[in-house]
């Protein structure tokens, strides 16, 4: 029983992989419609969100049932590598593909290399807790799925998304310190600020804007944690 107890978090984990994988297969679809009226592009949204989903339940269960793990940890870092790290990167790839990027749309696999350093980083840095060392990973995809949900319909300039795609790779191995939404006195509006601005403010952009909100969310989190890290 301990061992199938133990193994309940991995599965979870193991969720979030295959929901990641079939993201990346989505993501080649691009803008063909599938089933149920959506295109790839937003199945593969869709199941990067149940990947996230996944992603916030293996680490509750396994503190829950104290099956926590050093395997577990990174498993969790290789699901979240493709989750949001290559998906990601694969649904703009064929965006800009589509767009007629040509050669330039392989340079969205930057995004999954530095998110691998990124996660790399984060599993030998015992600090990183309440505060991040660098954009994290996770919000590199809402950053993308909200970037992409505007790109898949409007044409972007391609040095814009370029530039773009250089950022978000550098934030995340960046030195920047980022806050982290987790928050151990509720009641404490000075300590808090920025964490419920962000958190009001996203869904500000998102009810507005739609999906492409979520782009917007990402840029306020990164302009928030420079101005907390400079009071």
């Amino acid at each position: 029983m301990n061992a199938i107890r133990n193994n309940i978090p991995n599965a979870i984990t193991s969720l979030n992989l295959l929901c990641g994988c079939m993201a990346c297969i989505s993501a080649f679809s691009g803008n063909e419609m599938l089933c149920s009226g959506m295109h790839g592009y937003e199945w593969a949204f869709l199941l990067i969100a149940m990947a996230a989903v996944a992603d916030f339940f293996d680490g509750l269960v396994a503190r829950a049932i104290h099956a926590v793990s050093a395997i577990g940890a990174e498993l969790d870092s290789l699901a979240d590598l493709v989750s949001f790290g290559l998906a990601p990167a694969l649904i703009l790839y064929n965006i800009m593909v589509a767009q007629g990027a040509g050669g330039w749309a392989e340079v969205a696999l930057l995004l999954p290399v530095f998110g691998a350093l990124r996660l790399a980083r984060f599993n030998v840095d015992p600090s990183q807790g309440t505060v991040f060392t660098g954009l994290a990973i996770p919000a590199n995809a809402i950053f993308w799925i909200g970037f992409t949900a505007w790109y898949a319909t409007h044409p972007v300039p391609l040095w814009v998304v370029l530039v773009l795609i250089v950022a978000l790779s550098l934030l995340m191995v960046c030195r920047l310190r980022m806050f982290s939404l987790k928050m151990h006195n509720l009641s404490s509006l000075k300590q808090n600020w920025a964490q419920y601005l962000q958190v009001i403010a996203t869904v500000a952009f998102v009810v507005l804007m739609g999906l492409p909100g979520l782009a917007a969310a990402i840029a306020l989190y990164v302009l928030l944690s420079i101005i907390k890290r400079e009071k």
